[in-house]
């Protein structure tokens, strides 16, 4: 088996996860890329080495088989899984509790809550092999309230989902890192201030964290862009 370090990214086939691939990539990773869109992770897979440094998987977060199915092969393509980043997510619509569409939240609780604890539940045999590393995509929104918000609501679930990851994890070796991104120039969002973050600033966030020596655990880093310069 090959000492070359694996990464497995969910929601890897555009913004922040295909900006950490890259950097990832750099630094040396093999990847295991997940995503709905197979075309997407197809152009990063040729672009970043081909299938001898990077495995696709079909991967719906929200099915438990698609979960399992993608350690499986991640495991049986480079034998060992070293960090794992949860990033996966969908953003909610207008509306707030009074107006919001049912439907629109469901998607979104399943994807941003029951899809993050599949990936942490199914990759966690690897990383107590590897005493690896364990990331997931919060949000600043995570730690702050949001009127009528139910985006906002989900991701301080991520961060619940990170604290009790890293209590349970306690002793393993195994390092839990929140990744808290305000926001963010990405597909994720129809429209952004100015000054948004890209996902280039994002993927150095994560690319930090996994850097460090194993007897440094970063547990968050809240990333928000630097307000727009007023005129004086």
């Amino acid at each position: 088996m090959s000492d070359q370090p694996v990464m497995l990214i969910t929601g890897a086939s555009s913004g922040i996860g295909a900006a950490t691939a890259r950097a990832a990539a750099k630094q040396g990773y093999r990847l295991v890329l997940a995503a709905r869109s197979e075309a997407k992770l197809h152009k990063l897979q040729q672009e970043l080495g081909g299938k001898e440094q990077v495995l696709t998987v079909r991967c719906d977060v929200q099915s438990d088989t698609d979960q399992r199915e993608m350690v499986k092969k991640a495991l049986a393509s480079f034998g060992r899984i070293d960090a794992v980043f949860a990033n996966a997510g969908r953003g909610g619509e207008p509306g707030g509790f009074s107006g919001a569409d049912a439907e629109v939240w469901k998607d979104m609780i399943l994807t941003n809550i029951y899809g993050v604890g599949l990936t942490v539940q199914h990759c966690l045999p690897a990383l107590r092999e590897s005493r690896g590393h364990l990331l997931l995509t919060g949000s600043a929104a995570g730690r702050v309230t949001i009127p009528g918000s139910m985006y906002s609501a989900t991701k301080w679930a991520v961060s619940a989902i990170g604290y009790g990851a890293r209590e349970e994890l306690r002793g393993s070796g195994i390092r839990v890192t929140l990744i808290e991104p305000g926001m963010v120039d990405t597909p994720f969002f129809d429209q952004q201030p100015d000054n948004a973050l890209q996902p280039d600033d994002i993927a150095n966030a994560v690319m930090y964290a996994v850097a460090q020596p194993a007897h440094v655990d970063v547990n968050e880093i809240l990333v928000r862009p630097t307000p727009a310069i007023k005129d004086v």
